[in-house]
């Protein structure tokens, strides 16, 4: 009797919790899609008050804004990536990041399980001279880019594993 309890209450248990994380993920993807209509909203109210004033957008200050935002939003994810830290890191996280050359999955995050990956030119895997800088890299990634449950790995030129941080 007890072990056929533990099975049923196994089974719903287990059914609660794959129709939360389908849940979640429908909601995570609608809020990712939020967010960036969000974004695109504000750089049109930006955008819209310049043209309302019969100026047709060509006020130098108020297209300047927009273009480095849509500039931004065609960069890769390294060069944003870079981009960020050269404005807010320190100068070791500058330094360590100027290696960086690819950054992948920073952009599809749904906080049940983000994880990102960034590819550096160091060399030498875990044992080489990248492992330090790794840990500047995965911190700098963490104030980049926010998740509930979100990993970053980062890798040395050769695909091997220099360290890794939560993000």
């Amino acid at each position: 009797m007890g072990m056929k309890t533990k099975v049923a209450l196994g089974a719903v248990v287990g059914l609660v919790v794959i129709g939360a994380v389908s849940a979640n993920s429908g909601d995570g993807g609608g809020d990712s899609k939020s967010e960036s209509h969000t974004s695109a909203g504000a750089g049109e109210k930006s955008g819209g008050g310049a043209k309302a004033d019969g100026t047709g957008g060509t006020d130098g200050e108020s297209d300047a804004k927009p273009a480095e935002d849509k500039a931004v939003e065609k960069a890769s994810q390294a060069e944003q990536f870079k981009a960020f830290v050269q404005k807010n890191g320190t100068a070791a996280e500058k330094d360590a990041v100027s290696h960086v050359t690819k950054v992948q999955g920073a952009e599809e995050q749904n906080d049940i399980l983000d994880a990102a990956d960034v590819y550096t030119d160091f060399t030498g895997g875990i044992m080489g001279e990248g492992t330090g800088p790794a840990n500047l890299i995965a911190s700098a990634f963490a104030d980049w880019k926010q998740s509930e449950n979100g990993l970053v790995t980062v890798y040395d030129a050769d695909g091997e594993l220099l360290g890794n941080g939560q993000f």
